[in-house]
């Protein structure tokens, strides 16, 4: 017999549920994640529209500056970012984990921010100057490997805290906006750098500096929150050990993904360094899109550290970096095969060797993912050690690489059994780590 509701409707059972079909719980599925897939959205436009101004940046500087100082340009960036990790002993990596889990006290965080980054000057200097003496000093000339810095560490990683903040916040559009605008900024730069009626990196670090300054100026007078400053030096001191350990760890982490193009710089001179920044540069626009899915994984994981118990998810996420990762190194490829100067003639240098290095991609992307999943867990000290020992261990094998291989060609190549190496290596240690209890936040 049915049930009768209070409206007198009579509701028949008939002892089966009926079955949708699989339209209907497709529907369903996605109307349950709505939100997550409108944010996700939000974030990957900021992704696209930062690849298409990324690809416009580098093909107009690539083909200006000469090969040799592409690849000067190209390493004393990379080493720009990361010596900006210095910046403020870590605390970025506070100021993110309040605007995801208190966004109440952003205001009291970057006031912390603000202190220690002053307090860190000093710090981040002397490492500057290190870093210049061992890598730089037959290469690169003092004041230009000066100015980039200052642009990546002073002026572009602050870019990069109004990013995390919006981001922390779930403001995926407001962060996608800061993301293309910083981004056609640096591209406008390089366009008006051709125009230009000297083209030597000295000049070009001062288009540089200009776009990273009004990418700044862009950030802080429109995107950043607006809450009163309060210094609460008990709170940031609570932090600070957890701050500390981040900031060695994205040092570790940078020096880890940067340090082949500074030992191609160091062991090969600037003209293979140019080339290889040309290769890599391509590689890492691979990336972008991937990085838009790992910060969003890494904010649910922040929430719900037990999200990746499962084996199937964690095979079924990394199986889809690599092949995403190495699709689109073979669609760019394919399209340098047929028209290798698509990206201009000094690119065209390179582009043969562009698939040679198919694997490196979907590797490379894998090992930084894996780094951002010890971070949502608040895991900090592993995520440094364990940044260490691959750092150690590429410098390693890329010491012996470019010993063993005097040909470009095969010193391409020979990066996929490279980066396979690290990528094992770290699943190790990451996957090993991940069986301790996630640190409570």
């Amino acid at each position: 017999m049915g049930d009768t509701t209070s409206a007198g409707v009579q509701i028949h059972h008939t002892g089966d549920t009926p079955r949708r079909s699989p339209l209907a719980r497709i529907g369903g599925f996605l109307a349950a994640r709505r939100e997550v897939l409108r944010d996700y959205f939000s974030a990957v436009s900021g992704a696209g529209g930062r690849l298409i101004f990324s690809l416009a940046y580098f093909v107009a500087l690539a083909n200006t500056l000469s090969i040799s100082e592409f690849g000067m340009f190209a390493t004393a960036s990379a080493a720009g970012v990361m010596l900006s990790r210095i910046l403020a002993f870590g605390f970025i990596s506070a100021l993110y984990r309040t605007a995801t889990i208190r966004p109440n006290l952003i205001g009291t965080f970057t006031a912390g921010f603000l202190v220690l980054g002053a307090l860190s000057l000093p710090l981040l200097a002397a490492a500057s100057y290190a870093v210049y003496l061992l890598f730089f000093a037959d290469a690169v000339p003092l004041k230009v490997f000066a100015a980039i810095v200052f642009a990546e560490a002073l002026l572009w990683r602050p870019v990069e805290v109004a990013l995390i903040v919006n981001n922390g916040l779930g403001k995926f559009g407001r962060a996608a906006l800061l993301t293309i605008l910083a981004t056609a900024l640096r591209a406008v730069a390089a366009v008006l750098f051709t125009l230009a009626s000297e083209h030597s990196i000295w000049v070009w670090s001062w288009f540089y500096i200009g776009a990273n300054l009004a990418s700044l100026l862009i950030a802080y007078g429109v995107f950043y929150p607006r809450q009163r400053l309060r210094l609460r030096m008990e709170l940031y001191l609570r932090r600070i050990a957890d701050s500390l350990y981040v900031a060695g760890a994205e040092v570790l982490f940078y020096l880890q993904m940067e340090f082949d193009k500074l030992l191609v710089l160091a062991l090969g001179g600037p003209h293979l360094a140019g080339i290889y920044a040309i290769i890599m540069r391509l590689v890492d626009l691979t990336a972008i899109p991937i990085r838009t899915f790992s910060m969003m994984l890494v904010q649910r994981m922040m929430r719900a550290p037990e999200l990746l118990s499962r084996l199937a998810v964690k095979c079924g996420i990394e199986g889809g970096v690599f092949a995403v990762s190495t699709l689109a190194l073979v669609a760019l490829g394919v399209v340098l095969h047929f028209f290798p100067n698509a990206l201009g003639h000094n690119v065209a240098e390179a582009a043969p060797l562009v698939m040679l290095a198919l694997c490196v991609p979907g590797l490379r992307n894998l090992v930084e993912y894996q780094a951002e999943l010890l971070f949502a867990r608040g895991q900090t000290l592993v995520r440094a050690v364990n940044l260490g020992v691959l750092a150690g261990l590429k410098a390693a094998l890329l010491a012996y690489v470019l010993g063993a291989f005097a040909d470009t060609a095969n010193l391409v190549l020979s990066l996929n059994g490279v980066f396979l190496l690290l990528y094992l290596a770290s699943t190790v240690l990451t996957y090993s780590a991940m069986r301790r209890p996630a640190k409570a936040i």
